[in-house]
């Protein structure tokens, strides 16, 4: 990966990077073996609770296993593991957070929603216990910072784009992933030609839905109109509009899977991942993690899954757009430690931005990793051509539903299931998230 190995380049997120400098060269941390205080004296009993959603495959394996390993290493700490699937784990944080009960160790996605995190008290300023850490991480940090303080570790930072099976390219006549949506409707017509289902939603968990827009709206507006929307919360810029058009245009081809209004988005072999890992649909718009999921998914079924034929490409360009094209959509997820968590809770969190555990969670492509040390090992080829992406990237803009906040994410993704739906317009979407930011302000 090329900013994480050279320190020439790097990421902007949309909420607070503007395309700041690499990592740095600081130590590991914690210590070499993770050896900690436990929140107190050497030896003193402590429990921390760790909630995170590798819940198949080899990343629930190795999560177990890292869990095992810093106990033995810290003796008196036990670490409480619970692995959830990505939405199950959504709903139960929600829930922790409202009961004052959060985990001692959790997932952030930086943005308002930290930012709504921090202002509650529910989220710990590890800016001094982690600083070692924090340094070496660089610029990847800024995206879960909130009034200069660090509230949360990065460990996979990562693009959205389309997943696609070469072997069914190759079957209907694509010689060549689409560049454009001139190109990317043609082959959506080779497709179905060819007795292929094109392209697979998650429209019943809603987020899978929203990021066509978003990404659309990121080839229709420029970075200088999605930047300061974050802080005027104005969307009176027709590219808004343009983005909904977009892809409304998108639906009238009808290329989804039979049903993706209720499809889920990746559990089991039904969900929208699960189709494209068993070959029965081609493409599929996911996140860098997707690789993992769909690994998990076929390792249940006794499966092979896509293997060599998976391969990537970016979001097409758009027509007379306002974006660059070589802007990216996506974000990171991040440790976080909730606000009376012990002492031994910041150690873990630190422990598992190590480098001996970013280079296991790269080795097993379970995402794209943020320590310096372990982007060389990002084995899957199609995962580590993100990498390249990622860092060449002149704009990254964060998941919209994120950088806002819930109250306008929610408000904006709601309507944006509702056109997949033929209930509302490319307009009330906009109005919709309007009068959401009006409220806000």
């Amino acid at each position: 990966m090329a900013r994480m190995r050279r320190a020439t380049a790097g990421i902007a997120l949309a909420t607070t990077i503007a395309l700041l400098a690499a990592c740095s060269n600081g130590g590991d941390s914690p210590s070499g073996d993770g050896t900690t205080g436990g929140g107190g004296d050497k030896g003193e009993k402590v429990t921390i609770s760790w909630w995170h959603n590798s819940n198949t495959g080899d990343g629930k394996v190795y999560y177990d296993k890292v869990a095992k390993d810093f106990e033995a290493a810290n003796p008196g700490v036990t670490v409480e593991v619970s692995a959830m699937q990505h939405e199950d784990m959504i709903t139960k944080l929600e829930a922790a957070f409202q009961a004052g009960d959060a985990p001692d160790i959790y997932m952030e996605r930086g943005g308002g929603e930290l930012r709504d995190h921090v202002n509650a008290g529910i989220t710990k300023d590890i800016s001094d216990a982690a600083a070692e850490t924090i340094a070496k991480l660089g610029g990847s940090v800024a995206g879960f910072q909130v009034e200069g303080k660090t509230y949360a570790l990065p460990f996979s930072l990562g693009v959205v784009g389309f997943w696609y099976n070469k072997a069914l390219f190759e079957q209907a006549g694509i010689s060549a992933p689409p560049a454009t949506w001139d190109e990317m409707y043609a082959a959506i017509d080779k497709l179905k030609a060819a007795g292929i289902t094109p392209l697979s939603v998650g429209a019943g968990e809603g987020w899978p839905a929203a990021h066509y827009w978003y990404q659309f709206a990121l080839r229709q507006c420029s970075q200088d109109t999605l930047v300061g929307a974050l802080s005027s919360y104005d969307f009176s810029d027709p590219c808004f509009l343009r983005a909904g058009e977009s892809l409304q245009e998108l639906l009238d081809a009808e290329p989804f899977n039979d049903g993706f209004l209720s499809t889920v988005a990746q559990k089991g072999p039904s969900s929208a991942s699960g189709m494209l890992a068993t070959g029965k649909v081609a493409i599929e718009l996911q996140g860098h993690w997707e690789p993992g999921v769909m690994q998990g998914i076929t390792d249940e079924l006794g499966e092979d899954g896509i293997g060599s034929n998976l391969a990537w490409f970016a979001f097409p360009a758009v027509s007379n757009g306002d974006g660059d094209p070589a802007a990216q959509l996506g974000g990171g997820d991040a440790w976080a430690v909730s606000k009376d968590a012990p002492d031994a809770a910041v150690d873990f969190a630190q422990y598992l931005l190590s480098d001996e555990i970013q280079k296991g969670f790269a080795e097993l492509d379970m995402g794209l990793p943020t320590n310096p040390t372990a982007s060389k090992y990002v084995s899957d080829a199609a995962l580590a051509s993100l990498l390249e992406v990622r860092d060449a990237a002149p704009f990254i803009q964060l998941y919209f539903d994120t950088a806002f906040g819930k109250a306008i994410g929610d408000a904006m993704n709601a309507k944006i299931v509702d056109l997949f739906a033929g209930k509302a317009s490319p307009q009330d979407i906009v109005d919709a998230t309007q009068a959401a930011a009006d409220a806000e302000k």
